[in-house]
């Protein structure tokens, strides 16, 4: 098992209720809260805003408790299967994934910049 961590030294850690299938949230994990998780019962994560390490629940009591933890075929991203004792998401909401997706905002329109794009510049350089 080789977990790839990204540039800051994080992996990805999806959490899922385990009996329902159900996304609960995204945080990202570092060796350490890596470590507790899979050592202990609940799971920790790493946050990026305070830059130490996360007990998720500490506050609210909604903890997370690490049912199984699954490490994705490019050993990128960690699932991990939990059984929450509360909402995931710190507005009360069941799932911090409870706002639609109505298109995609103006400002993250892609501009044209497929294989088209290539032709075109090949044209330009033949013309030159």
């Amino acid at each position: 098992m080789n977990i790839k961590l990204n540039e800051q030294g994080l992996v990805p850690a999806i959490a899922q209720d385990a009996d329902t299938g159900q996304v609960l949230m995204l945080g990202y994990m570092n060796p350490g809260s890596l470590k507790r998780t899979v050592e202990g019962v609940q799971v920790w994560f790493y946050s990026r805003s305070r830059e130490d390490l996360w007990h998720k629940g500490e506050i609210s009591g909604n903890y997370l408790n690490l049912k199984e933890a699954w490490l994705d075929c490019d050993g990128d991203t960690l699932l991990l299967k939990v059984k929450p004792d509360g909402p995931a998401c710190h507005t009360g909401e069941t799932s911090c994934f409870y706002t639609p997706l109505d298109g995609v905002p103006e400002e993250y329109e892609a501009t044209e910049t497929g294989p088209g794009i290539l032709s075109e510049l090949f044209a330009v350089i033949q013309d030159r």
